[in-house]
């Protein structure tokens, strides 16, 4: 069972990877950094890459999974949240880095995989901000809604393929810890009720997940889904 995950330095996307490498499944990643946990581990492919350097991602692509032509699972878990500001006070160019993360690397990567290899189901890893419309989360909302329909776009292309975006529900990342030590709470109201939430550890979040994935067939192709929704 071959998987793809991309962000693996951190967070969730490191948890997924260390989950799935302990299993015996062979990872195959991309992402700036690799945890020392996932060093010198055989079956942890891995090349390091800014993801928003999208000229670079096919060569990358090629490189981690050099003569394969299909994997079970592709797991787009690599994102930027960006400033948490009303909108006015952001930048266009802010905006556009956090999409070129959290879309146009996508975007890339999903046209290399029409082209290059046979994906049994493809999971994007979206946010509930996608379609809150909470104050705050300017480019990062934005980003999020557009990688929805990008998945929704797809799915009409890439029959042979299941495609989803999944918001994980709130887990403590260090993109979390950053919203509650940097964001104002009393001018951004989520922020506030992010921190008197329950939150699942990236360890527990991605357990979670990986439980979830196959429950996803289950819905057609190209959906947004939400694991605090799912039954």
């Amino acid at each position: 069972m071959g998987i793809f995950i991309t962000g693996i330095g951190s967070g969730l996307g490191k948890a997924l990877a260390k989950e799935y490498v302990d299993a015996g499944k062979e990872v195959y990643a991309l992402g700036r950094h690799l945890p020392p946990e996932l060093q010198d581990r055989p079956n942890c492919h891995f090349v390091s890459i800014d993801l928003a350097a999208h000229e670079r991602i096919p060569e990358a692509l090629e490189m981690v999974f050099g003569e394969r032509d299909e994997v079970d699972l592709a797991i787009l878990n690599a994102g930027r949240l960006g400033p948490i500001r009303d909108m006015d006070e952001v930048s266009l160019r802010e905006i556009e880095s956090v999409m070129d993360l959290n879309v146009w690397a996508n975007k890339v990567i999903l046209d290399w995989f029409k082209k290059r290899l046979n994906v049994r189901q493809i999971v994007a890893i979206s946010s509930g901000a996608s379609v809150s419309g909470a104050r705050g989360w300017n480019g990062y909302a934005i980003s999020k809604a557009a990688l929805n329909m990008l998945i929704k776009l797809y799915a009409a292309e890439m029959p042979q393929s299941h495609l989803s975006a999944l918001a994980p529900g709130l887990i403590d990342t260090p993109m979390m810890e950053w919203i509650l030590t940097h964001a104002d709470p009393e001018r951004f109201p989520v922020v506030k009720r992010l921190a008197n939430s329950p939150r699942h550890s990236p360890e527990e979040g991605a357990r979670l997940l990986i439980d979830i994935f196959p429950r996803l067939l289950e819905y057609p192709s190209g959906s947004y889904l939400d694991v605090r929704s799912l039954d």
